[in-house]
């Protein structure tokens, strides 16, 4: 064998571990490009996914703002509504026939006498003289005096004589405790 022989030799054996070690080093290269496309769409992924649940998270925050706002608005509305109804409630009261007003004062105050039986009846301006005609007219409220005048849409104020005991038969509370008891079935009447 020749000086060239071997040079030839070492020349292919070169060539084919030159070729070896570039299609190892093309494999690993391409391992390692799949490896990073993997992680990198994973992380691509991730991160839409990530994004999608913020935005999810931020409309459904949105959303419940939004409805917040309108349910608030809407008892707002009906709040309104229903604090119309209460006035023109009390206001019709305090307009009705003279007839229901002493009608009305009468009972009150057989209610009231359960309670007190010897006492001072206040009631409105309006209804003193209905008062006054009660008071003188009907045995069964004796032992009652009427009172000063006092600012109530109607019905009657009852105060024992020792000034321990009072009792507000006036509209105003009795339309509030009814109004008090029967809101809810109200509301739901009115606005299902």
């Amino acid at each position: 064998m020749g000086l060239e022989s071997v040079v030839e030799e070492i020349r292919d054996k070169g060539r084919r571990e030159s070729e070896n070690v570039l299609k190892q080093t093309d494999a690993e290269v391409a391992s390692r490009l799949s490896e990073a496309r993997v992680k990198a769409d994973r992380i691509r992924s991730n991160a839409s996914e990530e994004v999608e649940k913020q935005v999810n998270r931020m409309l459904g925050q949105e959303v419940s703002a939004a409805q917040l706002v309108v349910r608030r608005e809407i008892l707002n509305a009906q709040k309104g509504l229903l604090d119309e109804v209460y006035s023109g409630a009390l206001a019709s009261l305090s307009q009705l026939n003279p007839d229901f007003h002493r009608d009305a004062i009468r009972t009150l105050l057989l209610k009231a006498k359960k309670e007190i039986p010897l006492g001072v009846v206040r009631c409105n301006s309006r209804d003193s003289a209905l008062l006054q005609g009660l008071l003188t007219g009907d045995s069964g409220l004796a032992g009652y005096s009427a009172g000063t005048s006092v600012d109530i849409p109607g019905g009657v104020i009852v105060e024992s004589n020792d000034g321990q005991l009072q009792l507000d038969y006036s509209f105003k509370t009795l339309l509030d405790s009814v109004w008090e008891s029967g809101l809810k079935d109200a509301s739901d009447l009115l606005f299902g």
